[in-house]
């Protein structure tokens, strides 16, 4: 038996990172384009940036004939004392992602360092006392959703943040409970740092819960982590591009998920902030009709158009 993999778009491909911004395209143009690129299926990107009306979001998506895959929210659980302002964050965005109908909240942990200047907030390593809370604290978010609003905890490692490099991701898995929380694989921030995707399919396969699928470009990423410049840097320095131009290979990816023999949700994924609004719309377009020809995987993104 080989996977199934359900695969839809976010906001994050059309260059959006944030609720409100001049740079971003409007969220109608958004949802027309992501169908018109041939998606059946969304996460919901920054809260805020549609509708966090339940009634409205409902009325949207029905429109545009898309469902929706997850919501995402960002912790900061290393940190005493910071479990009530991250649950007021979850709070709003569980309860419309389950509105809607999604199955995951996809927990990204806030980068060390400041996103416009790149000058450190923090160390960039954590002690063990915050490796415990670190873990301890996403076990018990992770109970607390699924418990509190039936979705699925999947932790999301990212660059310049605490859990970047494989290692980080191994001692994350191993510290923490897969009945509480799981990983979303993102292929572009594991190669970011050299990790290895198919190597955490083949050794983690109960743990792999959800998928971004996206590459980086390595001469850019070398680039980058010689000048020690910060992610957001990264993204404008053009470090993720569209498969099959970067890293890593995706058919072996594909073949990997496959073998794991159930259903894998996820999204593409291509981080553009800031770019001009035509760029994403061709992006989607190519880097879909990629993905469904590389690989025995049973892709689902919808009809074709």
């Amino acid at each position: 038996m080989t996977s199934t993999l359900t695969i839809g778009t976010a906001p994050d491909s059309w260059g959006v990172w944030f609720p409100s911004d001049p740079e971003q395209v409007p969220a109608e143009r958004f949802l027309a384009e992501v169908v018109e690129a041939g998606y059946e299926a969304i996460e919901l990107g920054p809260y805020g940036y549609l509708p966090n009306d339940p009634t409205e979001l409902k009325e949207t998506l029905e429109k545009h004939r898309l469902s929706v895959l997850a919501g995402t929210v960002f912790s900061h659980l290393h940190q005493p004392g910071s479990w009530d302002d991250v649950w007021k964050q979850v709070t709003d965005v569980a309860a419309l992602t389950q509105a809607v109908g999604g199955e995951h909240i996809v927990v990204i942990p806030d980068v060390w360092r400041d996103h416009k200047t790149g000058e450190p907030k923090e160390e960039r390593s954590l002690t063990d006392e915050q490796w415990g809370l670190l873990t301890s604290g996403h076990d018990e978010l992770g109970r607390r959703i699924l418990d509190e609003y039936g979705l699925h905890v999947q932790f999301h490692s990212h660059a310049d943040s605490h859990v970047g490099y494989q290692p980080d991701i191994e001692r994350f898995l191993e510290a923490t409970n897969p009945d509480y929380v799981n990983l979303c694989l993102d292929t572009g921030h594991v190669a970011y740092y050299g990790g290895d995707s198919v190597d955490l399919i083949t050794r983690y396969p109960e743990r792999i819960g959800y998928v971004h699928l996206k590459q980086v470009d390595p001469a850019v990423v070398a680039a980058v982590l010689e000048q020690d410049l910060s992610f957001p840097a990264a993204v404008k320095m053009g470090a993720m591009i569209e498969p099959p131009l970067g890293l890593p290979d995706m058919p072996p990816v594909l073949e990997a998920l496959a073998g794991l023999g159930r259903e894998i949700k996820g999204i593409i994924e291509h981080d553009l902030y800031p770019c001009a609004p035509d760029v994403p719309l061709p992006i989607a377009k190519r880097t879909k009709t990629y993905l469904s020809s590389c690989s025995n995987v049973s892709i689902d993104m919808g009809a074709v158009r």
